[in-house]
């Protein structure tokens, strides 16, 4: 039994546009980060229309110092908005903002989620940030992404405070060691992309716990943080007790017309869309099951695994209507016969094909069984 220790050919290409550098997803959003990990900007995911602008200047984490631990607390701390000074925008979209900001109370750098002016008075998308925020918040998890504080400006509407974050997310490893980049293949060998993985099922089995299905599992939103830390990100399309079902079949009818291929297979998350990510649903997702749980989330794991592990993505088409047929019902072949130069063990073939099983009653039928399998791995 392992316990976790602290390719010459590219992946499929996704819709990447704008996005240079490494970037992963807060929720709602996918964020780029600088060279030295340390500073980032986002491409929100809720229009297909994006409007990014990214900073100039790349900042390096400053030192803690007494200057910055020691002063007194102001004397008047505003409400809402106003309580933070030093706004920078990083990124914008069709249905939400992020910024970075100071808060000189507690003397940190955080980054802060709006609805853009358009829309801050609007109900429906009012409601659904603040479900965003609020089950972000309630997912506490070492996995998780903290969230620090929840409002509602009189001039900007609901927002929400979250951890600034620096890493990269899962998807910039595999692509660099698909690339052939030999340091990154010497950093994240298999045993650790395993981990990883794992890592993020744990904060899946905690959200099953709380009755929340992410429905949204992918590298993407899989970040792995400069000092080894695993956040899996990206709760804005969670389904959790009580939410109307909006699980509707998958066919291009639901997809924006004027998407291009590629866009449509990297995204569905846009506002009145089908919540989830093409390459990464389950069956039940793409077939519109009414009574979605926590093993759709464990298909999705198990699609990570498999990419994890090969280097590929397992049921990727020439076409989005090809891609769903294929997770419908193509039996895909072992990661090792894929990706024979990866030395993948056979156990993880074992695990990969246990969690992509058709039907829902032939996978593992909880994220702890899951995780209890990727470490029985020998690597």
């Amino acid at each position: 039994m392992r316990t976790f220790p602290p390719r010459s050919e590219l992946l499929p290409a996704r819709d990447t546009t704008g996005l240079p550098g490494n970037a992963l997803a807060l929720p709602g959003f996918f964020l780029h980060f600088f060279s030295d990990g340390t500073d980032f900007c986002c491409l929100s995911t809720c229009s297909a229309n994006l409007e990014s602008r990214y900073n100039g200047a790349m900042q390096s984490e400053p030192n803690i110092i007494l200057s910055g631990t020691d002063p007194d607390l102001p004397a008047h701390v505003a409400e809402g908005l106003g309580r933070y000074t030093g706004f920078r925008d990083m990124a914008q979209g069709g249905c939400a903002t992020l910024r970075s900001c100071f808060d000189p109370v507690t003397g940190r750098t955080v980054a802060i989620k709006t609805l853009p002016p358009s829309l801050c008075h609007d109900h429906r998308e009012r409601r659904r940030l603040l479900r965003e925020a609020r089950v972000t918040a309630q997912l506490q998890h070492p996995n998780t992404v903290p969230v620090y504080d929840i409002g509602d400006d009189a001039d900007q509407g609901i927002y929400f405070v979250m951890k600034r974050i620096s890493g990269e997310n899962l998807f910039e490893i595999l692509k660099r060691i698909a690339r052939g980049d030999e340091a990154t293949a010497a950093a994240f060998p298999i045993s650790r992309r395993i981990e990883i993985v794992a890592y993020a099922c744990q904060a899946l089995a905690y959200a099953h716990a709380r009755g929340v299905i992410h429905r949204d599992v992918k590298p993407e939103n899989i970040w792995v943080g400069n000092f080894g830390e695993v956040i899996l990100l990206d709760w804005g399309v969670a389904k959790v007790w009580g939410h109307a079902d909006d699980n509707e079949p998958v066919s291009r009818s639901v997809l924006k017309s004027d998407d291009t291929e590629d866009r449509q297979l990297q995204t569905l998350t846009a506002g009145g869309q089908r919540p989830g990510t093409p390459l990464y649903m389950s069956p039940e997702q793409v077939q519109g099951s009414r009574s979605l749980d926590e093993r759709s989330d464990i298909f999705s794991a198990g699609v990570c695994l498999y990419e994890v592990l090969a280097i590929r993505e397992p049921f990727r088409g020439r076409t989005i209507d090809e891609t769903f047929d294929n997770i419908k019902h193509l039996q895909v072949e072992p990661p090792s016969v894929r990706s024979p130069d990866q030395r993948i063990p056979t156990q993880a073939d074992q695990v990969v094909a246990k969690a992509l099983q058709k039907r829902p009653g032939d996978r593992f039928q909880s994220m702890r069984d899951l995780i209890a399998a990727l470490r029985d791995i020998e690597a």
